[in-house]
């Protein structure tokens, strides 16, 4: 049985993957603001409860939940959408919370892993957002951005350990209302309502993700990758 790190598992792929691994009878270790009930019946989940806005106390805080530990995988799921509109008319402070959880959340865990655990595959939850940017979602895609040069630069630091940056796909959660919400009353631009595209539930996307790790440690680390279409950059 394996070891699972996650963060953000309250709802959507997190919670989903969470499930799946949990029914397997793996022990997933996860992080977030508040204990999802529905996972409190089983022996092997382990929950640390924190707010992923504070970076500044995260690697002194989750010290002991996670040292000594040696997880097989560590998902670093949670991230948050921000305000919708225009960037121009998008305040700094905005912009900085949602870099706080989208991006230097991890920079934080992952160096607390390096310094109280141990980790074999770190999978970054990325979006197509940080590679083209999404007009209205202008602090979304930066951060995605920032998330996917940080897990470039960490694979080239640590070549022990194999990072991977990854776009899910679409997928039926409270994000993606949101995004289509803001499309049609006009505060993003229609062209990016995706809901024309192939939209996956988060339970569909768990087992596709769980399925490709093996394939995704046989890439480059460091590596972008669609999930859906297995493209690698």
């Amino acid at each position: 049985m394996q070891n699972i790190l996650i963060t953000g598992v309250s709802s959507g792929l997190g919670e989903a993957l969470t499930e799946l691994y949990l029914k397997n009878g793996d022990s997933v270790y996860a992080i977030g603001k508040s204990i999802p009930k529905q996972f409190e019946r089983y022996h092997n989940f382990f929950f640390f409860p924190y707010d992923l806005s504070e970076t500044f106390m995260l690697g002194v805080s989750v010290k002991e939940f996670i040292a000594h530990h040696s997880f097989d995988v560590v998902i670093l799921n949670a991230g948050i959408l921000g305000d919708m509109g225009s960037l121009s008319m998008t305040n700094t402070g905005d912009i900085k919370e949602v870099m706080e959880i989208n991006t230097w959340s991890n920079k934080e865990l992952i160096d607390a892993i390096l310094e109280y655990a141990h980790a074999k595959q770190v999978v970054a939850i990325s979006s197509n957002a940080g590679n083209t940017g999404f007009q209205g979602l202008g602090a979304y895609s930066l951060s995605k951005a920032a998330l996917n040069m940080l897990i470039s630069v960490y694979a080239k630091e640590l070549p022990d350990m194999h990072f991977t940056s990854i776009s899910p796909g679409l997928m039926s959660t409270k994000m993606m209302e949101n995004i289509n919400s803001a499309a049609n009353f006009g505060s993003i631009s229609s062209s990016q309502k995706l809901e024309e595209g192939i939209m996956h539930t988060p339970e569909e996307t768990a087992k596709l993700l769980v399925n490709a790790l093996p394939e995704l440690r046989a890439q480059e680390s460091g590596s972008f990758i669609d999930l859906m279409t297995m493209d690698y950059y």
